[in-house]
């Protein structure tokens, strides 16, 4: 495309953008005049401080709530007082330093402040009373790198700034120095040439290890870097004082420096390396929003011109082809074109969808064959794939009642290895009065206490478990839900769009009365039923749909019961279930009843097959000796019918949205309860039950008050969603026993003297990569 014509399609772009943005003023300062006459100002706090006095109180301004809802939420993000950060920090190697940073960001006001060991994600709400780049500088202070996620152009990375490089640098000395060990070479004894050989190394080591230590000390919270700050430099120290003073070999321990941080680095490279695959599906998410798209304009003779751009550059109303094999590259909606789409990234489903116009795509889904041009959106920020990457990120920064106790310990773990390394130093001086030994023996103890073990028991499990579950379409808001599956003894299903597909076809239908024929009742039906999200309404609308639409002056939709609108002239209409109509008929065999003032017009009956997994879900969990349970606002004959076929427990029909609240409370009481709905009418309840989850597809993933999300629009994940849930926290059990087992054995096996420094380093090292192979088991672990 030409530079003009490139532009002239940019100029348009910007038009539309400020003319937007001018509107969404106009509302958000209405809607601020509005907060100040009923003297809400005090609550202009923080963003969701405000929305919540916003949705509390009437609007005044009623013909302008529909485009308020519209422009004003995300625009209120964008401007309003609270804002949240979100960005990466390198450097954190040990649970101390995440609750380093964590201590150090609440002690500047910060609220909701996570902060993810695995994946070095640190996000908080930031008020306008502080600054973005002093909390940058105030965590740098700390000896961290923070990358805020703006790109930064022709910026490399400095020499010997990973693990890796620091490794394989000091490995160049520290092979020379620990020859003399196992070969006799005179000139290599020269304690001279030792300490030219050890300078380079230590100084890389307290570069990093030494300072990060200081930083954590002023801080008030001493990582384990000060360990092996004080382990290292004790040796060096000891070392040069014996080289000044001419005191011979005995007094020579460079080589002990030496290998002690290069074999720390090389540790902490292999546990990076390790910690890096817990991530695996996490970051195979992430690449997925990362293509190319071809984006169509149109130039000043309004003539069709494609061209490439990136996807992360997509706005909402961007017009894109997509072609047979690509990827598509941001939500999108089909407006020319058929195609089949694998949405395998999202919902975990192999097997291809057919997509028509009209029809939605996910940004990260693959088009298996066809072509379609398609209208953007929602940019790749907000997206589909986006918010589920979010969703998990914030679930691995959650951490579950386990973590509390690990670190409690961790808190104080540096502080009483300081003082057990006293003790055995003391201790070894008196017994053996042998100065040398005892001070190494001193640093073996150092050395090889390992907080970083207790710290990444459970994030590493967590990872693995909510990265297998992303990638099978099963989404955790929270990681205390992992560890609530596993006290599960009863399970509730909702009906409708849980057990049976939620599509239903007209079975049947009568009329009531001779004074309305055939075609005005599928109009008064038509025309109730299309307001409502019901999934046997919106099937009955589907097949019934027209262009004669009454006219309502009043139409709500009563939850439980079903539609009840009002003409102008006054008569009122009801299309519901039995529960609305028992008070003029007798006969509740049928599904839908409708009313015209208060007199029963015609019902009708529709039909919904049960879904194919069904039964081997509900067998699974009988196996598990998981009672089941069907809860439905359904008439009491179907529902049991659908539990004999199935062989459900305990059946509890015709109940209202209240009433399965006040069920799911009393079978709370008496047992741990996890609930299954489509999220409709079962919101209360999922909000109560000790886990709810949620059937949903990709546009419905913002479920608020589910605890997990099933995306593949079924239940044959549920299985998997509990077990991953009952292992994920049988992992996090074994790495806590192992890195407890690790120190409670290791630290006193140092202080006898079993183990010398150098070789405490490398035991030290490959601790944390015992836990976090241990959690990448989950990856392949059969968990159902």
């Amino acid at each position: 495309m030409g530079a003009g014509n490139e532009k002239y399609w940019i100029r348009l772009r910007i038009r539309d953008t400020r003319f937007a943005i001018h509107l969404q003023r106009f509302y958000f300062l209405i809607d601020i005049i509005y907060l100040v006459s009923r003297n809400s100002y005090p609550y202009l706090v923080s963003r969701n401080s405000y929305l919540a006095t916003r949705n509390s109180h009437p609007n005044p301004f009623p013909h302008l709530e529909s485009l308020i809802h519209i422009t004003f939420r995300k625009f209120a993000q964008q401007i309003f007082i609270m804002e949240t950060v979100n960005w990466k920090v390198e450097g954190m190697s040990c649970s101390n330093c995440a609750l380093t940073i964590n201590k150090y960001l609440q002690k500047e006001g910060l609220q909701n402040v996570k902060v993810n060991l695995i994946g070095g994600d640190v996000s908080f709400d930031i008020n306008e009373n502080k600054t973005q780049q002093n909390i940058i500088k105030g965590i740098e202070s700390l000896g961290y790198n923070v990358q805020t996620g703006e790109a930064k152009n022709n910026v490399k990375k400095k020499f010997l700034s990973t693990h890796l490089q620091r490794f394989l640098f000091c490995l160049i000395f520290t092979i020379p120095l620990m020859l003399h060990m196992f070969v006799h070479v005179h000139w290599l004894m020269n304690p001279l040439l030792q300490l030219a050989l050890c300078i380079p190394v230590y100084f890389v080591g307290m570069n990093f290890f030494g300072r990060s230590a200081v930083k954590s000390i002023i801080n008030g919270m001493p990582n384990m870097n000060v360990l092996i700050a004080i382990g290292a430099s004790a040796a060096f120290i000891y070392s040069l004082i014996g080289t000044i003073l001419n005191l011979g070999e005995a007094y020579l321990f460079y080589e002990t420096a030496a290998a002690i941080i290069t074999l720390i680095f090389l540790g902490n490279y292999i546990e990076e390396w390790t910690i890096q695959s817990t991530q695996k599906a996490l970051n195979s998410l992430a690449k997925s929003q990362k293509v190319m798209a071809n984006m169509i304009a149109f130039d000043d003779k309004h003539e069709e011109i494609i061209f490439p751009v990136e996807g992360n550059q997509l706005r909402s109303g961007d017009i894109i082809l997509i072609k047979s094999g690509e990827q598509v590259p941001a939500d999108c909606k089909i407006l020319w074109g058929d195609a089949s789409v694998s949405e395998a990234i999202i919902t975990g489903e192999s097997l291809p969808i057919e997509k028509h116009a009209k029809d939605l795509l996910i940004g990260g889904s693959l088009l298996i064959d066809g072509t379609a041009k398609a209208q953007v959106t929602a940019a790749a920020a907000d997206s589909v794939l986006s918010n589920i990457i979010n969703l998990v990120k914030q679930a691995q920064g959650e951490k579950p009642p386990v973590q509390q106790f690990a670190d409690k310990i961790s808190a104080i773990f540096v502080p009483v290895v300081l003082i057990i390394a006293a003790i055995s130093f003391a201790i070894n001086y008196l017994l053996l009065h042998d100065l040398t030994t005892s001070i190494m023996r001193c640093i073996a103890v150092l050395v090889i206490a390992c907080p970083c073990a207790m710290g990444l028991a459970t994030p590493a499990a967590i990872a693995v478990g909510l990265g297998r579950a992303a990638r099978n379409g099963i989404l955790f808001r929270n990681a205390k839900s992992l560890e609530l599956f596993k006290n599960i003894k009863q399970v509730v299903f909702d009906k409708t769009g849980t057990l049976t597909t939620g599509e239903f076809a007209i079975d049947n239908f009568q009329l009531a009365v001779d004074d309305i024929n055939e075609e005005e009742f599928k109009k008064i039906v038509f025309s109730l039923e299309k307001y409502s999200n019901h999934p046997i309404a919106k099937s009955i609308a589907a097949s019934w749909k027209t262009k004669q639409l009454i006219s309502w002056k009043k139409i709500e939709e009563l939850k439980g019961f079903g539609m009840r609108a009002e003409t102008k002239d006054g008569t009122v209409y009801c299309a519901g279930s039995y529960q609305m109509a028992k008070h003029v008929t007798n006969d509740d065999s049928h599904n839908i009843y409708v009313i015209k003032n208060d007199v029963l017009i015609g019902w009708i009956d529709v039909k919904d097959e049960i879904r194919s997994e069904a039964k081997t879900v509900i067998d699974y969990f009988k196996n598990k000796n998981i009672k089941t349970i069907l809860l439905s606002g359904d008439k009491k004959n179907t529902c049991e019918i659908l539990a004999a076929t199935l062989g459900i427990d305990k059946v509890i029909p015709e109940q209202t949205p209240q009433q399965k609240l006040g069920k799911i409370t009393t079978l709370n009481n008496e047992l741990p309860t996890a609930m299954i709905g489509d999220g409709i009418n079962d919101a209360p309840a999922l909000a109560k039950a000790t886990i709810g989850i949620s059937m949903s597809d990709a546009s419905h993933i913002a479920v608020q008050t589910a605890d997990v999300v099933l995306m593949n629009n079924g239940i044959k994940n549920f299985p998997l969603a509990l077990g991953l849930g009952k292992h994920t926290f049988i992992t996090i059990k074994q790495n806590l026993f192992w890195a407890f087992l690790y120190n409670v054995i290791a630290i006193p096996i140092a202080a006898f003297g079993l183990l010398s420094p150098a070789i405490a380093a490398l035991v030290m090292g490959l601790s944390d990569v015992v836990l976090a192979a241990n959690s990448v088991r989950l990856f392949i672990k059969k968990v159902v």
